[in-house]
């Protein structure tokens, strides 16, 4: 028997047992996949949004994807079996808990660059495979840590001073509100306005960045330090 044969392909079954040459590249695709993810989910995400739940959930689906990619590639699917891919995982979103829109983008981000890793094509070098990878890598980096325009975001409170919403105290609403939500507010909104029940439903916009919140709910209800008595 040809032993460069032997070291090629061994049989067992009259299947492979091993073929050194696809195992090998296997493991450097993986490796180089598998470094790609832990610097944006581990070393980028994690310090920034503290959220385990979410990294343990992008460096499984990545690893999944990766290896079906990889492993039904001989399939000749490629573009079309990766773009079902993206298309399975949007129909899902995880319904049970609505996803934000940031980590929807790393969980985009995650699957794309697996599916990358798995599916290049031969004529693409490990070298440029590797420098992709740290493009995204880069342009994820960048925008985490460089903060080119101010986040604004935005609470809907049930007030009920609803002599406040007038032009001539607005001055007025924008402190009263500030000392109760603790926010240096930018900006607000005045919505719907009950005269029946004197409440009001007033947008409040505030940058993250210069706050500290503690709120969670969607709308804060204001009540009546009187409605306590």
């Amino acid at each position: 028997m040809d032993t460069q044969a032997l070291t090629e392909n061994i049989k067992l079954l009259d299947t492979d047992l091993i073929h050194v040459h696809g195992f090998f590249e296997l493991l450097v695709r993986i490796l180089i996949n598998f470094i790609s993810i832990i610097i944006i989910v581990r070393f980028i995400y994690y310090p920034i949004n503290k959220r385990k739940d979410f990294l343990f959930t992008y460096i499984l689906i990545s690893t999944v994807v990766f290896l079906i990619c990889i492993l039904l590639g001989s399939v000749k699917l490629q573009l079309g079996f990766a773009l079902g891919l993206f298309a399975v995982f949007r129909i899902i979103r995880y319904r049970t808990t609505p996803i934000p829109i940031k980590e929807m983008a790393y969980l985009f981000v995650t699957i794309g660059i697996s599916v990358i890793n798995a599916l290049s094509s031969k004529r693409i070098s490990y070298v440029e495979l590797l420098f992709a990878n740290v493009i995204i890598v880069g342009v994820i980096y960048g925008l985490e840590k460089f903060n080119f325009l101010k986040h604004e975001s935005c609470k809907l409170v049930n007030y009920e001073k609803i002599e406040l919403i007038k032009q001539e105290k607005h001055n007025e609403l924008i402190a009263d509100l500030q000392d109760r939500t603790g926010l240096k507010i930018n900006r607000i909104e005045i919505g719907k306005i009950d005269f029946l029940r004197d409440t009001a439903l007033i947008s409040v916009y505030y940058y993250t960045d210069e706050n500290q919140v503690n709120l969670t709910d969607e709308q804060v209800k204001f009540k009546d330090d009187s409605d306590d008595d």
